[in-house]
């Protein structure tokens, strides 16, 4: 148990464009916050400055309809164009209904919109975000360029908001991981009175994300990435962040 973990917006960002080095943002602004970036760290990235940087931009002007996203647009009342740009990511329509649809993602995440978004995306009306294509391969290459560039190498999570099922209100997720697993397995450690945990698994980056997210904001606050500090971890280079995606033969409520 740590004594005090510090979580640490990082200032002084641009706007992010198409081609945009985030490591180098990154480590440029931290240099000049004066925050010496080390391996102990975690660097948590929102996934909005991710995709812009990887141009994951769509205009609805040059989005055409198929079938199924007309049908799905007359079921929700979404526009067709951008019901359409949801089903390019989607492998799983999970509700269709008034002002909602819920899909599974090609990557395996369960959200809202297959997390395409207009919010804090552009200035220019009809422009739609995607997801990154990978997020852990994202994930990985802004932690290897931190390396070259600082000679940290920080544990990097990529981080998306997303609804839950039975609360309100959208919280982090990490969907994208480079050097944290992302499910920490508690069972079999003893509790406060020496009884062994048995179910216990812990959501690490999750948590981490939802942290994160707290400085981050939702609406104008401009703060899209935030290090984590005194937070003690194990590294794991082979974790993906679909290890805490449940399989679907184990999800007893779809």
């Amino acid at each position: 148990m740590p004594d005090t973990v510090q979580l640490i917006p990082l200032p002084g960002l641009p706007l992010i464009r198409p081609g945009d080095d985030l490591a180098e943002l990154i480590a440029a602004a931290s240099q000049k916050a004066g925050l010496i970036l080390n391996n102990t760290d975690i660097v948590v990235v929102a996934q909005k400055i991710v995709s812009k940087a990887e141009g994951r931009f769509v205009r609805l002007s040059e989005v055409t309809p198929s079938a199924e996203a007309l049908a799905l647009a007359a079921i929700t009342g979404k526009p067709a164009e951008q019901v359409e740009v949801i089903l390019w990511d989607t492998a799983e329509i999970v509700r269709a209904q008034k002002e909602l649809l819920i899909a599974q993602h090609k990557l395996g995440f369960v959200s809202a919109n297959a997390g395409v978004d207009h919010s804090n995306v552009s200035d220019e009306p009809g422009v739609l975000l995607r997801l990154p294509a990978d997020p852990d391969a994202s994930a990985r290459a802004i932690r290897r360029r931190l390396a070259e560039l600082t000679g940290a190498a920080p544990p990097t999570l990529i981080i998306d908001s997303h609804g839950r099922a039975w609360r309100f209100g959208t919280v982090g997720v990490a969907i994208g991981v480079s050097g944290l697993a992302p499910v920490q397995d508690l069972r079999g450690v003893a509790d406060l009175f020496g009884e062994p945990l048995r179910h216990t698994d812990v959501g690490f980056t999750d948590q981490i994300a939802a942290a994160a997210s707290l400085l981050m904001g939702q609406a104008a606050e401009g703060c899209p990435v935030v290090i984590v500090r005194g937070l003690p971890f194990t590294l794991n280079e082979q974790a993906k962040a679909a290890d805490a995606l449940r399989p679907k033969h184990l999800d007893v409520f779809r």
